[in-house]
C-alpha cells in the first residue's frame, strides 16, 4: 500500500486530506513527493509563523534537545520559566499556565475564570458567555463553548454552562450575564473559523467595560489570532483593552505543540497546587522553540505584517470574482462568486496552498513570507477567483 491507501486504513477518519504528501520545503514554499513545490498560505493552520525549517527556530530546538527533552513539572525548566516571563513582560499579564494545545489554553482559562468567580461571588455564577459563530476548540467542553451547533451534533450532551449571544449586540450580552449570573465573558477578536470575521471595535470596548464593571473575567481566545497574526503581538491589543485572561498555542512555538494560558491581575493566583496540570505542558523543547518565535515578533515584523496585509487587501477588493474581503493582519478571508472549495482546488493545481473559512477562502501566510513569493501566490489566487 502506498501511503495513502495506509493512511486510510489505519489512520482514523477525521481528516478530508488534501491530494498531496508534502515531504519538505523551505520557509514558505513546500514541497510533494512529486517534487512539485507550492506556495504556502496557510502555515499549518497559522503554526509555522517563520515558516518550514526556520534556522533559528531548528537551533533553538536542537541546542535544548542536546539538553534535556522532558523532565515533567515536578522540576524546574529553563525554558519553561523564561517564556513565561517573556510572555507576562510583553503583554502585562501576571503569570501563566502551558498546556499543549488551545483547546487546552481555553479548557484552562475556563477553569480559571469559574473558581474566580465561585469563591468570589458563590457558586451558582458559572456561566461563560461566548459569541455565536465563535470556535473554541474539539474537547466536550470547548465544543460547549464554540457558538456553531453544527459542531455539536452527536457529541450531546455537552458540558453545561455556556451561553451563546449574537456579536455585536451588546444588550443581550448584558441581559444573558445578568439572567445566567455570568462567571466570564469569552471572545475571538476575529473570529477565524466562523469566516474570518473581525469584531466591532465598538462592541469590544463595550463588553470590556461592562466586564470590568461587574467583575466579569474576560477572556480573549488568541489561539489563532495570536503571536503576531493580526499585526499585534495579540489582536486584543488592536482594540485597546485588557482582558483578564488570553489564551493562545498555534503560532506560539512555530509547529510544536504549546498553549498557553495568561493570567491576568485578578486571577493570577487563583490556582492552588493540584488545581490543575499538564504532563507535557511547558515541554523544555516546545518552550525553547516558543522564545525563539516570540523574541522576533518585533515592531519591525508587526510593521511588516500590516503592509503585507494592506497589499493583500488592496489586491483582492474590487477584483474579478470577490465579493468582500475580511480579516485582520494576515488572517485573511475572501469571500469569492465561485465556491471557496473550487477556489482553493484551482490554486493548488497551480502551486499555491489556501485553506477555507465556512465560505470563504482563507489565507494564514508565514509572518515573514517573502513579498516576491507573496506577489506570486496572491497573482495566483486572484487567476483562480477570476470569473473568466
Amino acid at each position: 500500500m502506498n501511503i495513502k491507501e495506509k493512511d486510510r486504513e489505519y489512520i482514523a477518519s477525521t481528516y478530508n486530506r488534501f491530494p498531496i504528501e508534502i515531504v519538505g520545503g523551505k520557509g514558505s514554499v513546500l514541497r510533494d513527493e512529486t517534487g512539485k513545490e507550492y506556495i504556502d498560505m496557510g502555515s499549518g493552520i497559522g503554526v509555522t509563523s517563520f515558516g518550514i525549517a526556520d534556522e533559528k527556530w531548528q537551533q533553538a530546538i536542537t541546542d535544548q534537545i542536546s539538553k534535556v527533552q522532558h523532565t515533567s513539572n515536578l522540576y524546574y525548566t529553563d525554558p519553561c520559566v523564561i517564556l513565561a516571563e517573556k510572555l507576562c513582560l510583553k503583554t502585562g499579564m501576571k503569570k501563566v499556565f502551558f498546556s499543549n494545545s488551545g483547546a487546552e489554553a481555553n479548557e484552562c482559562a475556563i477553569k480559571a475564570a469559574r473558581k474566580y468567580a465561585a469563591e468570589k461571588k458563590g457558586g451558582d455564577h458559572f456561566t461563560v458567555i461566548t459569541l455565536k459563530n465563535s470556535f473554541h476548540g474539539r474537547t466536550l467542553t470547548t465544543l460547549a463553548a464554540t457558538g456553531q451547533e453544527h459542531y455539536h451534533e452527536l457529541f450531546t450532551p455537552l458540558t453545561p454552562g455556556f451561553a451563546h449571544v449574537e456579536a455585536g449586540n451588546l444588550e443581550e450580552l448584558k441581559k444573558t450575564a445578568e439572567e445566567t449570573k455570568a462567571a466570564a465573558i469569552m471572545i475571538e477578536c476575529v473570529q477565524g473559523e466562523g469566516g474570518v470575521i473581525p469584531l466591532d471595535p465598538d462592541y469590544v470596548r463595550g463588553v470590556y467595560d461592562y466586564a470590568a464593571e461587574n467583575d466579569i473575567i474576560l477572556i480573549t481566545d488568541e489561539v489563532q489570532t495570536g503571536n503576531g497574526r493580526s499585526g499585534m503581538l495579540y489582536s486584543y491589543m488592536n482594540y485597546g483593552i485588557k482582558p483578564d485572561i488570553v489564551s493562545t498555542a498555534k503560532g506560539l512555538a512555530g509547529g510544536l505543540p504549546l498553549g498557553a494560558t495568561l493570567l491576568g491581575e485578578k486571577v493570577k493566583d487563583v490556582f492552588g497546587f493540584g488545581d490543575h496540570g499538564s504532563t507535557f505542558g511547558g515541554n523544555p523543547v516546545c518552550c525553547a522553540a516558543a522564545i525563539s518565535i516570540i523574541d522576533r515578533i518585533d515592531d519591525a515584523l508587526l510593521d511588516e505584517v500590516k503592509e503585507k496585509s494592506r497589499y493583500i487587501f488592496g489586491e483582492f477588493e474590487g477584483a474579478d470574482g470577490v465579493e468582500s474581503v475580511s480579516g485582520l493582519g494576515l488572517m485573511i478571508g475572501i469571500k469569492t462568486v465561485k465556491s471557496a472549495s473550487e477556489v482553493v482546488k484551482t490554486a493548488m493545481e497551480n502551486g499555491v496552498l489556501c485553506l477555507t473559512a465556512k465560505d470563504k477562502v482563507r489565507l494564514l501566510p508565514a509572518l515573514n513570507i517573502p513579498m516576491n513569493v507573496l506577489e506570486k501566490a496572491v497573482k495566483n489566487i486572484k487567476s483562480a477567483c477570476a470569473s473568466k
